[in-house]
């Protein structure tokens, strides 16, 4: 195995002309374009006939995370704005379910956007929950390098606190887009899957999946799974580094319920291809492989719930993908708990061997960015083919944007 330490992200890296960016969802999700390659081979294909396409026997796995409107416009008194982008919650819970569920105040991680002018008091938004006036209050209380700990409270008390994110927030739509947020996007910014709140980016592959998609699906006895990785604004972070060796990795949020990992043991034993749509399912699927190869390779010690950045490139032992799983589930069956919750930092990129995955539905991402690392490690050279024939025939970009197969 190389090692991706070493690679340089200017080595992934495309023009991407502002024109081919998708600034909106086109009319229906599965009207989207679809590029497969199989094995090198590039084909036109549209998102309706995916359900056509999947290999026999195949798994889909899908992240039903939910956006949450994470962006707010609080007022200062004297009447200017600032905005807070909702980063991951510090006080009194760190754990997103928990956080979002909180009745009277709050501190999260924030971005604070034209706070220059924010002095110590606290900024306001006005808004309405349940058919009553209500009003969300913020106080800063900690600034740091790049972010502050904003301390929340509101009126009237009782209302958790996701409530009053819908009521007061926006949905934070990727930078690149550089415009608000519509009412076409409380919709489209959201697969017709999500479920579970946390996220503050979407996990877009999943937004060309219609109910005419999913009902094929079923109708063909795809098999299908879900998983759940809230998705953090680190996936919009830029490669800074000059190598990837000094690039830290954000960390995200993932549960898996037991019922999940017991079917992905049976697909894995039974041989079929499993499937993630979207590079969050994916590295959630293969973080599973490095926990449960944790406990396989160290079981007296107490479990780690952490996949951290450069596990999977450190010397060790071999685990198979079905022995790390099993014991993923026998863990949980000693503790009596029905679903796995940790935290990963894992980072795909070339010289990465994939344990879970077969393939992957991912749309098409930003030059320079882990996500396109991630493509290149599971498709390998055919990765800049599959970009300049995206380029060439004129597919959408990013967020909004068509969409792709790649099964290697």
């Amino acid at each position: 195995m190389s090692d991706p330490r070493q690679l340089s992200i200017h080595d992934f890296t495309y023009e991407l002309p502002a024109d081919r960016i998708a600034p909106e969802p086109l009319p229906s999700r599965d009207q989207s374009r679809l590029l497969v390659c199989e094995r090198g081979i590039i084909e036109d294909r549209t998102f309706l006939e995916l359900p056509g396409l999947l290999p026999a026997d195949s798994l889909l796995v899908f992240n039903d995370t939910k956006v949450v409107r994470a962006r707010l416009f609080a007022r200062r008194p004297t009447g200017g704005l600032v905005e807070l982008f909702c980063l991951e919650p510090v006080s009194p819970h760190r754990a997103i379910e928990p956080a979002m569920q909180q009745t009277q105040a709050c501190v999260w991680k924030c971005l604070v956007g034209n706070g220059r002018r924010w002095k110590d008091g606290p900024v306001t938004v006005e808004f309405e929950a349940q058919g009553q006036p209500a009003v969300l209050r913020a106080k800063r209380v900690e600034q740091h390098e790049g972010y502050a700990l904003i301390a929340f409270s509101w009126a009237p008390d009782g209302l958790p606190f996701a409530e009053v994110l819908r009521g007061a927030g926006h949905l934070p739509l990727p930078p690149y887009l550089n415009r608000a947020d519509t009412d076409v996007d409380a919709i489209r910014y959201q697969t017709v899957y999500a479920s579970q709140e946390g996220a503050v980016a979407a996990p877009t592959a999943g937004l060309h999946f219609s109910e005419a998609v999913l009902a094929e699906l079923a109708e063909r006895r795809t098999a299908a799974a879900r998983v759940t990785l809230h998705v953090g604004a680190g996936t919009f972070q830029p490669v800074k580094a000059r190598q990837m060796s000094d690039h830290p990795m954000h960390g995200e949020p993932i549960s898996v319920t037991a019922e999940t990992l017991s079917r992905l043991l049976a697909h894995l034993r039974e041989g079929g291809p499993i499937i993630p749509v979207g590079t969050t399912s994916l590295r959630t699927l293969e973080s599973l492989y490095w926990l449960g190869a944790g406990l396989v390779q160290r079981p007296a010690l107490a479990p780690a719930w952490h996949v951290g950045q450069w596990q999977p490139y450190e010397p060790q032992t071999e685990v198979p993908a079905a022995a790390a799983l099993a014991a993923l589930l026998a863990q949980l069956e000693l503790t009596g708990s029905d679903t796995l919750h940790a935290t990963t930092q894992l980072l795909i990129a070339p010289g990465y061997r994939f344990r879970l995955v077969q393939g992957l539905i991912t749309n098409f991402h930003q030059p320079e960015s882990t996500l396109l690392l991630l493509v290149a490690a599971l498709i390998g050279a055919d990765w800049r083919r599959v970009y300049d024939h995206a380029l060439a025939h004129h597919y959408r970009f990013l967020s909004y944007g068509d969409s792709s197969l790649l099964l290697p």
